[in-house]
């Protein structure tokens, strides 16, 4: 699979996933964006969960999650961003991929990925 079909995979899963919410979500309007915005939070909060747990921070828990939890739960927060930028907009790739190339270029400078500017 090349990069230009894995990333139309990706924005194709993330529209079937928007289309899935829209059609089954109780709240519509400005009500039912909030909730889906507010749902980053508590997929970040998992997050700090599972890191919590993979360290075993919690003396009473002792380690309860792994750093693959981790990794999923930070997958969870990905996807959830990407559904709720769709949700703004139906231009979520294009956006996206404007955003990316800015944060890039100012991070990386102006010879590009990898460059250590």
């Amino acid at each position: 699979m090349t990069t230009d079909e894995a990333t139309a995979d990706l924005w194709n899963d993330v529209d079937a996933l928007w289309a899935w919410l829209e059609a089954g979500q109780p709240h519509g309007g400005t009500e039912g964006l909030l909730l889906r915005m507010l749902k980053l939070s508590e997929e970040v909060g998992e997050v700090a969960q599972a890191v919590i747990g993979a360290t075993g921070q919690n003396p009473r828990k002792g380690v309860t999650h792994t750093w693959d939890d981790v990794q999923s739960e930070l997958c969870d927060v990905v996807i959830t961003a990407l559904v709720a930028l769709r949700t703004l907009t139906p231009d979520a790739r294009e956006v996206f991929t404007r955003h990316l190339a800015r944060v890039a270029e100012r991070s990386l400078g102006a010879g590009g990925r990898g460059s250590g500017a």
